[in-house]
């Protein structure tokens, strides 16, 4: 019995010293822009995107899995990887399709950061610029163990979400059924929401940070089977989050026929009538901390992937002097962000959320295809390759994305060509 307590303990220390890297990079998945997305197919479309979330969530632990199983095998960065195996001018051009989407999702932080304090009467003048100072402090003036603990402590705040969607009271029954009964229609608004769903919750700039901090915190091969449950916790929770987020929503905006919603600010204020002044607090307090928590990692994901791939010092843990350039894109993004939630009008700033998940979705197949690649090679993974099962998932999920995008784009700029 004391040799099983002392193993049980000492399993247990040796997971709280990995955990983290999946757990965080998963539930900044639910940032400003994810909340809106969710927030907007449920306040449009009720409870019928439900079911996305059940093979979405099985895709995503393939796709992070794979991410963490190369950073721990080869104690390189994705970018890395792709620099190395398939030459600079490849790898530039994905990184600046990536940072042009990271933008926009880096702004989608700050004005979701504006949009909940709005809710409590706070001007975006004062609370944005005091938001992008925090996050900058932060990052800038931590070191990658204490920036972890912080963002594992935001991580919990996410409980606001099922509070608050409890106190919607939604109609259980129906969500169940969209849960587990998928439904699809052709019309462009439908799908364009659906491809923001998916490219919300497997975002391309996940899989760059997820490797990244599998390797700048030192996950060795021997600790790698419970990293792996690191992985598989974070994506269960974001996706349970993202349930209750579209059911909340589903309950109050789309049965009162209000449609669609100018920001997920909205949202909240929404709740307010149906599910009380409490439900809208809840909502309204998860998408700050999830602005806040999501705008510290955005930049941070983007500052890797892009020294990464060109080549040059990068990491939390490296100081000003030694990683100028990570730290002055990390920087320049926040500024950026900041600036254009203070001066754009927030009818501009949301078509920059919505249409930065959906290019996340048309960017994902590229990503992954990079990935599968990289993941089968014997010669780089050896016995840590994928095996059939995991490269079904991969390759479906991303010829998924592929037809997705095809198909909106014919249902847009032809329509009448699909069946309704």
């Amino acid at each position: 019995m004391i040799k099983r307590l002392s193993h049980f303990r000492t399993q247990l220390l040796v997971f709280l010293a990995v955990v983290g890297p999946g757990i965080i990079t998963a539930n900044v998945d639910n940032d400003a822009g994810g909340i809106f997305t969710y927030s907007n197919a449920g306040a449009t479309f009720g409870y019928s995107l439900l079911w996305t979330l059940i093979p979405v969530t099985v895709a995503l632990i393939v796709v992070q899995e794979m991410v963490a199983r190369m950073g721990a095998v080869t104690g390189k960065g994705l970018a890395d990887l792709i620099r190395e195996e398939y030459g600079f001018r490849m790898t530039f051009l994905v990184m600046v399709l990536l940072l042009i989407a990271d933008l926009g999702n880096t702004i989608s932080e700050f004005a979701g950061l504006a949009s909940g304090m709005s809710v409590v009467g706070v001007s975006r003048y004062i609370v944005v610029p005091l938001g992008a100072a925090l996050v900058w402090v932060l990052v800038v003036r931590g070191t990658y163990q204490s920036v972890e603990k912080i963002f594992l402590v935001a991580c919990l705040f996410y409980i606001a979400y099922p509070l608050s969607c409890f106190l919607a009271h939604p109609h259980w029954a129906d969500a169940i059924k969209g849960t587990v009964v998928p439904y699809v229609r052709f019309d462009s608004n439908y799908l364009y929401v659906l491809i923001g769903l998916v490219g919300t919750t497997i975002a391309p700039w996940m899989q760059f940070y997820l490797q990244s901090a599998v390797v700048e915190k030192g996950v060795k091969l021997k600790d790698y089977r419970l990293s792996r449950w690191d992985v598989i916790v974070g994506c269960i929770m974001t996706d349970v989050v993202a349930f209750f987020i579209i059911a909340a929503c589903a309950a109050t905006i789309h049965v009162t026929g209000h449609g669609q919603i100018k920001d997920a600010g909205e949202a909240a204020l929404a709740l307010r009538p149906l599910a009380g002044r409490a439900a809208s607090y809840l909502f309204a307090f998860g998408l700050c901390n999830a602005s806040l928590f999501s705008a510290c990692i955005l930049p941070l994901a983007t500052a890797y992937y892009v020294c990464e791939g060109l080549g040059v010092e990068s990491g939390i843990n490296k100081r000003l002097h030694e990683a100028p350039s990570f730290y002055a894109l990390y920087t320049t993004l926040i500024v950026l962000g900041a600036l254009a939630v203070i001066f754009l009008s927030p009818e501009k700033q949301i078509p920059i959320a919505l249409f930065s998940q959906v290019i996340n979705g048309m960017l994902l197949p590229i990503v992954l295809i990079f990935m599968l690649r990289l993941v089968n090679r014997e010669d780089l993974m050896g016995d840590y390759r994928n095996n059939r099962t995991f490269n079904i998932i991969a390759w479906v999920c991303c010829v998924t994305m592929i037809v997705l995008t095809l198909v909106w784009f014919v249902s847009t700029f032809f329509p009448g060509h699909l069946p309704a």
